[in-house]
């Protein structure tokens, strides 16, 4: 599992023509390196007199981090685990209108499971972001860079995971279940990219660019 690879292993795997880990859990392990990038940001900043009066907020956020840090890791895992049942319905057998209706039910139900691991890593990285957010404005201007650097790594994962919901959504024939899920992410990918448009636009002013 991710948590228990070395990183290179894993990238090594995500290098070959296996079908996973793939784009998801890249997604996914973007957005558990912008949570270790806002706690590092947090780590820089606890126990300096200069920011004694967030002392609790920056404690706060890397609990806050360090869970979504692991779901998000967990969920690159999930992700590789809903794929493999989703792969195997397509060869299914279609010959009868029996096997075709349970062919139907079996991929509609896989569908929307490979669709909701993605909406998770939306979410989780949305929350990532709320916290980078303050780290940026009250956390060590001596790691304001890292802060940028971690809204735009939750960034390319909220971009990243929605291209993995909207894949499978197409497919699905509950066209009304598929635009719910298509408008959520559409929604939380809009909300999510703007504000980490507006923290790295804040650093870039920090650092004089």
């Amino acid at each position: 599992m991710l948590e228990k690879e070395l990183l290179g292993a894993w990238t090594d795997a995500l290098a070959s023509k296996a079908p996973v880990p793939g784009g998801g859990g890249a997604s996914a392990l973007a957005g558990a390196l912008a949570a270790a990038l806002g706690q590092m940001v947090a780590n820089l900043t606890v126990g300096k007199k200069r920011y004694a009066d967030v002392e609790e907020e920056m404690q706060q956020s890397l609990f806050a981090l360090n869970i979504l840090q692991m779901e998000l890791m967990a969920l690159a895992d999930k992700d590789a685990e809903v794929f493999a049942p989703l792969a195997a319905a397509y060869g299914l057998p279609s010959g009868t209108e029996e096997e075709q209706a349970e062919k139907d039910r079996i991929m509609e139900e896989n569908l929307l499971a490979a669709s909701l691991v993605p909406m998770q890593m939306l979410e989780k990285t949305s929350a990532v972001l709320d916290v980078v957010g303050l780290l940026e404005e009250k956390g060590s201007r001596m790691a304001v860079s890292d802060a940028g650097v971690a809204a735009q790594m939750a960034r390319a994962a909220l971009t990243g995971a929605v291209m993995n919901i909207y894949i499978n959504t197409k497919s699905m024939k509950n066209r009304e279940k598929a635009e719910e899920l298509n408008e959520k992410a559409r929604k939380l990918v809009a909300a999510g990219t703007e504000q980490a448009d507006q923290i790295y636009g804040r650093v870039l002013a920090k650092l004089g660019a």
